[in-house]
């Protein structure tokens, strides 16, 4: 049956007089071109086709005249080919795209102002992996329906104001992998349906409480690997809606839920993975389930640090230079499913550190400086929680009689179980913990 399909197919293909030379027709809608030989657009392209994909070719120029014959195309896009220019009334005559993508071009470094001056339809623009170094104000003001519009990874170095002031219906908007070094207000207006923002791997430095106040809608705000330094109060308060905050790879020192102004918000995850964070205040984001805070030089932790946030279901503090942890610092955390302490310097936990964790799945407290466990400290938990505990200096003497008691019950639940070694004494050093007999932890 399968071969009887395919020979079907196959004769349909060949058959097929309305698929234009060295190209695919996988439908009569669809065109496929692939070919880095092919130099110039297909002149036979049937007017039933409503979509055309041109990829790896060596296409250079799009004429005035290149796709005059298509009128009815409804999806038009360019994949790594070789384009360095566009003539400005190329797309001219396809006032039914609702798709459009030219990305992947290194050597595309303008667009003619009045280039999409018919696309009126337009909901999709993604023109990704080029080397765009300006965007011409006015270029975006015909596209009023356009809902998603994507120019990652050009070299854009600044945007001029009021560049999007049209653009009322765009939800998605990617200015990442740039060189943008300043955002504003001006920046952002008229996007009043924003709801993904992202700018990430750029060079911004400062944001000011002015730079999100036309963006009320947004849901997603992506600022991740930039410069930024510090964060002032009622920076984000406009942005009631905010879900998800990606902060990682800045410079801040410290982060307080003051950047809301002030007031509980709806944030869910909240990302400051690798910054110099020595200081934290997070009690009014009450709403958050993921908080990521690895990777910085947080070295102590008040007790009431993560107060309110009962809803917190992943925490991640591992790569800091934590040396011990308040015995109350998780009290509040009932929902927590994973705690991430690997590789910090604790050299002792509280036995009711985790009391009230019992609903836990996770828990890694790998590469410490640990020597013993506190009798009770995995007793609360209902789940029977992955746990990581390698890479500590286990003192293997009469005070281990809990974790290794532990650890014979619950093999299953451990990850890496093989590395977790005695250091001392040296009778014992590198021997695994579950290896030995409970009557050699002697004191």
């Amino acid at each position: 049956n399968t071969q009887v399909c395919w020979s079907s197919f196959v004769f349909y293909w060949k058959s097929n007089s309305t698929c234009p030379y060295k190209c695919q027709c996988f439908t009569e809608l669809q065109v496929l071109c692939a070919d880095e030989r092919m130099s110039s657009l297909p002149r036979d392209i049937s007017r039933q086709v409503r979509e055309v994909i041109i990829m790896t070719s060596s296409l250079a120029y799009l004429f005035s005249n290149s796709l005059m014959e298509s009128p009815q195309l409804t999806k038009l896009i360019f994949l790594n080919n070789a384009l360095k220019s566009i003539h400005l009334t190329a797309f001219e005559h396809l006032t039914e795209l609702q798709e459009l993508e030219l990305s992947g071009n290194p050597n595309l470094d303008h667009l003619y102002l009045g280039t999409f001056s018919k696309q009126e339809k337009l909901n999709k623009l993604l023109l990704n992996y080029n080397s765009l170094e300006t965007i011409l104000p006015g270029l975006f003001d015909p596209l009023t329906q356009l809902e998603v519009l994507q120019m990652k990874s050009n070299v854009l170095s600044d945007l001029p104001p009021f560049l999007f002031r049209n653009l009322s219906s765009l939800r998605v908007l990617d200015l990442s992998q740039n060189k943008i070094q300043e955002v504003t207000g001006e920046t952002f207006s008229g996007l009043a349906s924003l709801e993904i923002l992202k700018l990430g791997n750029n060079l911004i430095g400062n944001l000011t409480s002015e730079t999100f106040r036309n963006t009320s809608q947004l849901t997603e705000l992506h600022l991740e690997w930039n410069e930024i330094a510090q964060l002032d109060d009622g920076i984000f308060s406009a942005l009631a809606n905010l879900s998800v905050l990606n902060l990682r790879g800045n410079r801040l020192t410290s982060f307080a839920d003051k950047a809301f102004g002030g007031e509980p918000t709806n944030l869910k995850e909240l990302n400051l993975k690798g910054n110099r964070l020595t200081e934290l205040s997070l009690e009014n984001l009450s709403s958050l389930t993921d908080l990521t805070l690895s990777d910085n030089q947080l070295s102590s932790l008040t007790e009431n640090l993560f107060r309110n946030l009962t809803s917190l279901e992943r925490l991640d503090l591992s790569d800091n230079q934590l040396t011990s942890l308040p015995e109350g610092i998780f009290k509040d955390l009932l929902s927590i499913e994973v705690i991430n302490l690997h590789n910090n310097n604790l050299t002792e936990l509280d036995s009711k550190l985790f009391q009230d964790q019992l609903l836990l799945k996770r828990l890694y407290l790998s590469d410490n400086q640990l020597e013993t466990l506190q009798l009770g400290l995995f007793d609360n938990f209902i789940l029977r929680p992955t746990v990581r505990l390698h890479g500590n200096p286990w003192r293997c003497e009469c005070q281990l009689w809990y974790l290794h008691n532990w650890l014979i019950q619950n093999l299953q639940d451990v990850e890496l179980l093989d590395l977790v070694a005695c250091e001392r004494p040296d009778s014992l050093r590198k021997r695994t913990l579950v290896s030995i007999r409970r009557d050699q932890l002697v004191c």
